[in-house]
């Protein structure tokens, strides 16, 4: 049989096996990503076409390939047909689920049969843990083929690299310090924290478009709407990145009276707790972006919402909710975006508790000029953009590292991190000061991607790791977030536990 033909879609290739079965063939299945098909995985499929007739290979779909930056690098046409043009292989098909669990409900093999470093089943995904299941319950035998291991993620990291020199150079280092079980027990030690989020909640609106022209009156761009999307965003989209990760969030906002609230509860992660004071005859702030829908450029961004501040009363119970709350929190996270829901009290509340103290003070169209850093008079964590910490300068002579030890001085920072966009970031503690390249390689929405690694940073800060690892977490999830439009979903603990096993081997 030629390659071509044995290339298939899932739904003819259960019809084919159906036939096979009743002619009393034994069919074994293998799944995975086989990115650079290298000798062990030609050992491993030799081997698993020796356990019957027909070996059927299925191959993790582009989009679904979570292994970090630049990956998959050959897409799932090129890896369908390396494999296919294997002889120990009969038949291919690119899967349409994320794991194989519905592909064993669908193909029915006799065998599944997967490498020996998966014989204990233990996956921090999950993921193996659910085929291993699913396998039971349909009656297939999981058989574990024994030989030389490779992996694809660490051959293509050492010797086909796309990153810098100075980015392998850095992850060399960190391989040579910690091991990927060290930064995965790391990962998972903020799994009992309780997080106070506090701070604005933005509603993030996308208006996909298409270009029409030039109007004939003015000489402006004419749009033609075709859809609408609308997230959860600022302080909610924080907490949502927090509860990733940890036992519970409480987050205490503010909210307009404009009915938004059920919809903010509802995109908020299960372990979230909203306290919300409403702001009568007043609208949730929500940013509108107007999209081009191909490119997913964006045009303009309007703002909705209301500049007068909170009052008296509003004031009062916002900060009796967050005191109340930081009597059952160990930590608080400060979103602080600007928009009046974090008053000069209430940073004066936050400053005087006892909790440790993580702060971002995000510099916007909506505040820039008059939000700084510089309104808290303490703080454990900072993680500010290089243009915000340059904000509260206002010296363009100054050097970041100048800024900030200054800064770290002033309010008696125990960790900071300024971040600088494609350059990665860098960060101070009393240990030192160092820069971590940043991962990404392609960026979708750069919306979020602070917000993403502000979260984890700070989670990290909190759990005093070493200085190393907190720009990288942080990075790790900023370079996920970017790949997400928008606030449609947090970044996962799983999506950074994969991101960080590839980046590390």
């Amino acid at each position: 049989m030629s390659p071509n033909a044995k290339i298939s879609s899932l739904e003819l290739l259960a019809t084919r096996l159906a036939e096979l079965r009743e002619l009393g063939k034994r069919i074994i299945l293998c799944h995975g990503v086989f990115d650079l098909l290298h000798i062990g995985h030609i050992r491993y499929l030799r081997q698993a076409k020796d356990l019957g007739d027909v070996l059927v290979v299925t191959l993790t779909p582009d989009r679904f390939v979570d292994k970090g930056p630049h990956r998959p690098a050959f897409s799932e046409t090129l890896r369908a047909e390396a494999l296919a043009s294997l002889d120990c292989v009969d038949f291919v098909a690119v899967n349409m689920w994320s794991t194989a669990e519905e592909t064993l409900r669908l193909l029915r093999p006799n065998i599944y049969a997967k490498g020996a470093e998966f014989k204990n089943l233990e996956d921090t995904t999950g993921k193996i843990q659910r085929e291993a299941a699913v396998a039971e319950a349909a009656g297939v035998e999981i058989v574990f083929v024994e030989d030389i291991v490779f992996s694809s993620s660490t051959l293509i990291n050492r010797y086909f690299s796309t990153f810098s020199t100075d980015c392998r150079d850095y992850l060399e280092l960190l391989r040579k310090r910690f091991s990927i079980a060290d930064i995965q027990d790391s990962l998972s030690s903020f799994g009992g924290i309780t997080a106070l989020v506090v701070g604005d909640t933005i509603l993030d609106e996308y208006v996909y478009c298409s270009g029409l022209g030039a109007s004939s009156k003015d000489p402006v761009l004419a749009l033609l709407c075709k859809s609408r999307e609308l997230y959860a965003g600022g302080a909610a989209a924080v907490a949502n990145h927090v509860a990733q990760h940890v036992e519970r969030v409480i987050f205490c906002t503010v909210v307009g009276d404009d009915g938004k609230e059920d919809f903010i509860r509802s995109h908020l992660a299960p372990n979230v707790e909203m306290h919300a004071v409403v702001r009568p005859t007043t609208p949730t702030l929500r940013k509108e972006r107007m999209v081009e829908g191909y490119s997913l450029q964006k045009l303009l961004e309007l703002y909705h919402m209301d500049r007068t501040p909170l009052s008296e009363a509003q004031e009062k119970e916002l900060a009796e909710r967050v005191k109340t709350a930081m009597s059952r929190a160990e930590m608080v996270i400060a979103a602080d975006f600007g928009h009046g829901c974090i008053t000069e009290s209430l940073v004066s509340t936050l400053c005087a508790g006892p909790l440790f103290l993580a702060v971002n003070t995000q510099a916007n169209a909506g505040n820039r000029g008059y939000h700084t850093i510089g309104r808290y008079g303490r703080a454990d964590f900072v993680s500010l953009a290089s243009h915000e910490i340059t904000l509260q300068y206002r010296n363009s002579n100054m050097h970041l590292r100048e800024m900030m030890e200054d800064l770290a001085a002033r309010l008696h920072v125990r960790q900071l991190v300024v971040t600088e966009g494609r350059n990665g970031c860098a960060a101070l503690s009393e240990k030192g000061f160092i820069r971590a390249p940043s991962f990404t390689s392609s960026v979708v929405d750069r919306v979020g991607a602070g917000d993403a690694l502000f979260s984890v940073a700070a989670l990290a800060a909190y759990r005093n790791l070493p200085l190393e690892l907190i720009p990288f977490l942080g990075n790790i999830a900023g370079s996920l977030a970017v790949e997400i439009v928008g606030n449609a979903r947090a970044v996962s603990n799983t999506a950074m536990q994969r991101y960080l096993t590839a980046l590390m081997k």
